[in-house]
């Protein structure tokens, strides 16, 4: 499989190249040349095929190249050795959980597999490869913890000073050894934003051996497609519309629903859900795109105000804002509104709600109440990972995983920085060789 540059479809490389690039040269993200549609005998027995056999499927199908069957099969099974079941949460809504990986996050999938191809490719470099990373929350712990150990690799996390809950901060700060974290005097957008800067910077290119963990990279983004797949093979058989609401804040997890929509998958609508920072259910009603600076939300991994992969979602549509607006719906949920969903459903049900799963349950919840559907939301994060707002709201403490319990006793190991590129190179300077 090839990747072009959604700025420049001319601009083709090799999956090796588009993994340690991560950003094409003209900052424009990598997309599949082709997006392969599986077989109909795959989706017959959809119901049937494990999540590990569903794992294989996709990798195979975009990243094959220069892999054995072998080699593609252990990645599918190390990566994806844990449970993503689909759960009743209310009457006919459902969630797909996400968080039973190692970090109780849904970027588990992509990061594990992520460092796994990557590793494949820089086993005997004869130089350090440094995995950048901006991190709203989830994303920095779940790369710190794919990336932890592996010979070669440098992990640099940005992640912004007091906009990451306090179990956050402490899975991607508490590691050490190949695993550097940088706590950014900004906002998301200016993490994402240094990130970007270095990759498109003569110097930094030249210098060091780089790519991201973003989901601009298209090892992180493409196997979160693989659980799309498995929650539909969860649902009961229906003639129904299928609807998938994703709780959404820099748009790589809404893409890569969309690509195992274009795949074969039956998925008839997706629902975009955020919080305050709503440029796309903007643009999705007013045609119109327009970033601005994020503002900060108790659901904080979607405070993002220029999320990158837009311009994924536009190069799936060829701009056609029509054509977008006939798979994608957008909503947007106050954080008193979030609040009010915790307290409801634990109260009735006795689910715990997070934040963000919070508000794909409520737009998910809006929607089948006017259509006829059935779908599922995605529940991205595991509750105690944020107990400031679960507990105030439920009035009963969150019981915590162990695994979670024992890292926030960590020692946090950040070192603060300034938003600017040129901080980021000096750090990246002064690390020893």
């Amino acid at each position: 499989m090839k990747f072009y540059s959604t700025r420049n479809r001319q601009h083709v490389v090799s999956q090796e190249q588009a993994i340690m690039e991560g950003l094409a040269g003209d900052g424009g993200l990598y997309m599949p040349e082709s997006i392969p549609v599986l077989p109909s005998s795959f989706f017959e027995n959809l119901k049937n095929v494990s999540l590990q056999e569903k794992g294989y499927e996709v990798i195979r199908a975009f990243f094959g190249d220069g892999l054995s069957d072998d080699e593609v099969q252990n990645i599918a099974s190390e990566a994806l050795d844990f449970d993503i079941p689909l759960v009743d949460v209310d009457d006919g809504i459902r969630t797909l959980e996400l968080f039973h990986g190692p970090t109780l996050a849904f970027k588990d999938i992509g990061a594990r597999f992520m460092a796994r191809l990557l590793g494949h490719y820089v086993k005997g470099a004869d130089q350090h490869t440094y995995v950048l990373v901006a991190t709203s929350g989830d994303t920095g712990s779940a790369v710190a913890n794919g990336f932890y150990g592996v010979d070669g690799i440098r992990v640099i996390i940005l992640y912004p000073s007091g906009k990451v809950s306090p179990a956050q901060e402490k899975q991607l700060t508490t590691l050490g050894g190949n695993i550097h974290a940088l706590e950014v005097d900004g906002v998301f957008d200016d993490c994402q934003r240094m990130v970007k800067e270095a990759f498109n910077d003569p110097f930094m290119r030249k210098s060091f051996r780089m790519t991201s963990a973003n989901s601009i990279n298209v090892a992180r983004f493409i196997p979160q497609s693989i659980y799309y797949f498995h929650g539909v093979g969860q649902l009961p058989p229906s003639d129904d519309p299928t609807y998938v609401c994703v709780p959404s804040g820099n748009y790589g997890n809404l893409c890569a629903g969309l690509l195992a929509r274009r795949m074969g998958l039956k998925i008839d609508k997706f629902i975009a859900a955020t919080n305050a920072n709503d440029v796309v259910p903007e643009y999705l009603e007013t045609s119109v795109y327009t970033p601005r600076p994020s503002v900060k939300t108790i659901s904080n991994a979607m405070d993002v105000g220029a999320p990158s992969n837009f311009e994924r979602i536009l190069e799936l549509f060829n701009n056609d804002i029509e054509k977008i607006r006939e798979v994608i719906t957008g909503d947007r949920y106050s954080d008193e509104m979030t609040r009010k969903a915790i307290g409801e459903v634990f109260h009735k049900t006795g689910y715990r709600l997070d934040p963000h799963g919070a508000v794909g349950y409520l737009a998910l919840k809006k929607s089948l109440s006017a259509n006829r559907a059935q779908g599922f939301f995605l529940e991205t994060a595991h509750p105690s990972k944020f107990p400031e707002v679960v507990e105030e709201v439920t009035g009963e403490k969150v019981p915590m995983p162990e695994r979670l319990s024992k890292i926030l006793e960590g020692k946090k190991q950040a070192t603060s920085v300034p938003a600017t590129l040129e901080a980021l190179k000096d750090f990246m300077n002064n690390l020893p060789v």
